[in-house]
């Protein structure tokens, strides 16, 4: 199979799709690799890295999509690179389809095969692909919250650890998943008074045992969200529902409730955030203020920390993806329930419930299909 790796040209995105390590494990396993001239020079990667691990060198991003039968990308495919998407031709990259209907229609229009890193499932309902990049994001969120706290930030002013003898900030994390509990685990190693929210009785007992003593767990309801949060200095949103839209735990109304000066950071922005004011934001341009509230919901997190981002994730997709170059993409998705659930879009077909519900879709189960 030809497999192509175009340079990403998401705001601030250095992440790459695939090391010269993982194009390797291609080459080894008889496969062809394109890719894009300095597609890896923002994770730390030369062209050279490449050529030497038997990858070809390709000028534009159009000979990347025309020339290849999979292309193996990190971030959704933007506005520009719609058109050059070809029917059949796999794309294997994080899609999060339900945070936008014009990328949904787009897909569906060109008949390609989307296999989303963010639904591929276990049956232990752990998302193996996602994980890297939620574990990246979860430990950002906290480091970021603590610089937006500072006031020349706009933020509350407040240290997260505090000193001897001052209290620390009051931090509240929504979702007791990998970012929340990554989020958790970097705040509460900065001293901070940490909560984490969540529905699962059986995940806050987890948590309970193996969190440090100044993190404490606390069901989630509309309630006790509410309660919580007049006290909160920073709160981040990381709740993951597979495919779908992530809930609004804090609406508009409720930032009137809030200190001025918290930080709301929105992991979950992808999947249309966790609170009701949440719109999409680049590092270029992170943050935005609404009712004195500092908001932060930069859309590909670990997009700025890109050397550790990218060989996490390769690292985590090369298995399936070797699986789809071997087998094609039919065999490998019948051999692998988990990958199969990664399917999302196929020839045109929107085969993932929860994206035909959000925007009132045709649904297809793939076992029309395949």
């Amino acid at each position: 199979m030809i497999v192509g790796v175009p340079k990403e040209i998401k705001n601030n995105e250095f992440r790459v799709g695939l090391t010269p390590s993982g194009v390797n494990s291609f080459i080894n396993n008889g496969h062809k690799v394109l890719i894009q001239k300095g597609a890896g020079i923002g994770s730390g990667f030369k062209d050279s890295d490449y050529v030497d691990a038997g990858a070809l060198l390709k000028d534009k991003i159009d000979d990347i999509y025309l020339n290849s039968e999979m292309i193996i990308k990190v971030k959704e495919p933007l506005e520009s690179e719609y058109s050059l998407i070809k029917e059949n031709q796999i794309v294997y990259t994080f899609f999060h389809f339900a945070s936008s209907e014009k990328l949904t229609k787009a897909m569906v229009k060109s008949k390609s095969v989307c296999i989303a890193y963010e639904t591929v499932q276990n049956k232990d309902l752990s998302l193996p692909l996602l994980t890297p990049m939620s574990e990246v994001a979860g430990r950002m969120a906290t480091q970021q919250g603590a610089k937006y706290l500072e006031k020349p930030q706009n933020g509350f002013g407040i240290l997260l650890g505090g000193v001897p003898g001052v209290k620390p900030a009051n931090v509240m994390v929504l979702g007791g998943g990998v970012v929340g509990s990554e989020a958790a685990k970097m705040a509460a190693g900065l001293g901070a008074n940490v909560t984490i929210f969540d529905i699962s009785l059986d995940r806050l007992r987890y948590l309970d045992d193996i969190m440090p003593k100044n993190v404490n767990t606390q069901f989630s309801s509309h309630y006790n969200i509410s309660q919580a949060m007049k006290n909160a200095h920073l709160i981040i949103g990381a709740v993951l529902i597979p495919g779908a839209k992530a809930p609004n735990l804090i609406t508009k109304e409720m930032l009137k409730e809030l200190r001025p000066g918290t930080v709301l950071v929105d992991v979950a922005v992808d999947q249309g955030g966790c609170f009701e004011t949440t719109h999409p934001t680049t590092h270029e341009n992170p943050t935005y203020i609404i009712e004195n509230i500092l908001h932060y919901s930069v859309a590909n997190m670990p997009g700025a920390v890109p050397s550790t981002s990218t060989e996490a994730l390769t690292n985590a997709t090369i298995k399936q993806g070797l699986s789809i170059a071997n087998k094609g993409w039919v065999k490998a998705c019948e051999d692998d329930d988990s990958l199969k659930l990664g399917l999302n879009i196929v020839n045109g077909h929107v085969v993932y419930k929860a994206i035909s519900d959000a925007f009132d879709l045709d649904y297809k189960n793939i076992n029309e299909i395949i």
